[in-house]
């Protein structure tokens, strides 16, 4: 399962194990036992330093460590060094832009819309995250935001998108699969043909929330293979239908003012609502492992049940206990054995031997174009370069026609660059994240973006630049491996590459950007393992 050479060590768990005060074991612990007593064969050794850094930075900064985090990383001889990562990355400024970016995708599906501005929704986003607002929370406000509460205003981007404003039947259908796991698009005709679970009363219990008529609540649906109508009014799948207020005379401003959605706010975003719980921990669960317990996630019902289910109830315990709280949720799982394995097989077991559902092995994850894009400008040296780049007033930027040959000019600031990376290796809008597989596009997108070449230039504060000060070769393959790829490079390709470099002595900066360029390009690179 994985391709590329990596050093293993055992991980010094001291320090981490603490019971909690109840006298229970942590949720850490938990996972490990649940997840080893159904592994059925022989699980993989403890990443090492390397792979851990490189991991737990992409999924909580969604970039690759800079040379001085892997540098101060791999020289921290104490025993608690991966936990005070851990908390470092979650206290910094990069994951709460991570998990917008990554929450955003999720609930958006790369949709555009145009009268929230992009910038409004991202700052709203990610100062819910930076303030750890509990992830319930943040739904709620994504159903329904008041009129005059500016401050949630872009929020209601969620539910003007593309496909989804004025859409009823769309937003409908998006509401039951992103936040209760359940694809009942073809319930809005007639019963699901092989879950039962997902019905037609199911379908139209959440229509009847989101239908935006204030003195209609009520929703009429027929089969097209049984004649006869039926009437449901607001109910969540499996519930009973919810009271909707009577308005008195008198009361008509209120009546006017009322929507069905103020309801599912309320409603659907609850420890009371066990589809809603069971989804969003399978969610955060997939973001950290590559695969949820419910696989896939929007086919939550009987017969597809979760892969560990004693340990799945256990997390939305956990979960629903410290009210939504993302930020443990991720903090433990990641602590976890399960989520520190080594992404190697164990000596003598073949891949074909390894259900994905075990988690006996770290599974790769393809990086998203977002994490692809602030990874190569750190790893390049880039970063700060784009950040403080200004858009031309007369050469505007658009990604299709760059693409197509039409424009000639480089994406000059983060948000361009953004733009780029989502229309080359990102999935089309509308289309379910879950389904993310850009292997071929990754490849080939590195291997012939010229973009990225220009990233590779000797410029001040540059990777090939700082590369070009370092006089010794060996110590100038050691600094691009550890930019790169979080790493000290192997006897056998500090070799390669010294030889390299000595052959290619008099064109020196272009040697150097080759050897980036073929590191940049690597599985090894592309891949969150």
């Amino acid at each position: 399962m994985r391709i590329f050479p990596t050093t293993l060590a055992i991980l010094a768990l001291s320090g981490i194990l603490v019971p909690t005060a109840n006298g229970a074991d942590p949720l850490h612990v938990d996972i490990d036992r649940m997840i080893e007593a159904k592994a059925a064969g022989p699980v993989a050794k403890l990443s090492d330093d390397a792979e851990f850094l490189r991991r737990v930075t992409l999924d909580l900064a969604g970039r690759v460590p800079t040379f001085e985090e892997a540098t101060a990383f791999h020289a921290d001889d104490t025993g608690d060094k991966r936990p005070k990562l851990v908390d470092r990355l979650l206290a910094s400024p990069d994951f709460p832009r991570r998990m917008r970016e990554w929450f955003e995708v999720m609930v958006l599906e790369r949709r555009a819309e145009k009268s929230i501005k992009s910038e409004d929704w991202s700052k709203w986003l990610q100062a819910g995250f930076r303030d750890n607002t509990p992830w319930n929370q943040l739904v709620a406000k994504l159903l329904f935001v008041e009129k005059d509460d500016a401050a949630n205003q872009p929020a209601t981007k969620f539910l003007k998108a593309t496909g989804r404003g004025g859409n009823t039947h769309q937003v409908t259908q998006d509401i039951a699969r992103i936040f209760l796991g359940r694809d009942i698009m073809c319930a809005q005709c007639h019963n699901h043909p092989s879950v039962e679970t997902y019905t037609q009363q199911d379908y139209f219990g959440i229509f009847s929330y989101v239908q935006e008529q204030p003195a209609k609540a009520n929703s009429e649906f027929e089969s097209v293979f049984a004649p006869g109508k039926k009437t449901t009014g607001p109910r969540l799948p499996g519930g009973q239908e919810i009271e909707v207020p009577k308005f008195e005379k008198g009361q008509e401003q209120e009546a006017a003012k009322f929507r069905p959605r103020m309801m599912l706010a309320r409603d659907l975003p609850s420890e009371a609502n066990p589809a809603f719980v069971r989804t969003s921990v399978n969610r955060l669960w997939a973001l950290l492992l590559g695969r949820g317990l419910v696989h896939p996630a929007h086919l939550d019902h009987p017969a597809n049940p979760p892969s560990h289910p004693a340990l799945f109830e256990r997390l939305q315990q956990e979960f629903t206990a410290r009210k939504f709280d993302t930020r443990h949720l991720l903090r433990e799982i990641i602590l976890s054995k399960t989520y520190q394995r080594s992404s190697r097989l164990p000596a003598g077991v073949k891949a074909a031997d390894v259900p994905e559902d075990r988690f006996r092995v770290a599974l790769p994850k393809p990086l998203s174009p977002e994490q692809l894009a602030w990874s190569l400008m750190v790893a390049t040296g880039n970063q700060q370069r784009m950040l403080k780049g200004k858009v031309p007033e007369d050469e505007p930027f658009d990604a299709y026609n760059y693409i197509n040959g039409n424009v000639e000019r480089l994406p000059a600031t983060v948000g361009e660059t953004m733009e780029l990376f989502s229309w080359m290796v990102g999935n089309p809008p509308g289309e379910d994240p879950d389904d993310y597989n850009p292997a071929m596009g990754h490849a080939l997108f590195l291997m012939n973006e010229r973009l990225v070449l220009d990233w590779l230039k000797p410029r001040d504060g540059s990777l090939v630049g700082h590369l070009a000060t370092v006089k010794k070769n060996p110590d100038t393959v050691q600094r691009l491996y550890l930019s790169v790829l979080s790493r000290q490079p192997s006897q056998d390709e500090l070799r390669a590459a010294v030889s390299f470099l000595d052959k290619h002595a008099t064109s020196r900066p272009t040697a150097l950007a080759d050897l980036a360029w073929s590191l940049l390009a690597s599985a090894e690179f592309r891949l969150n393992h």
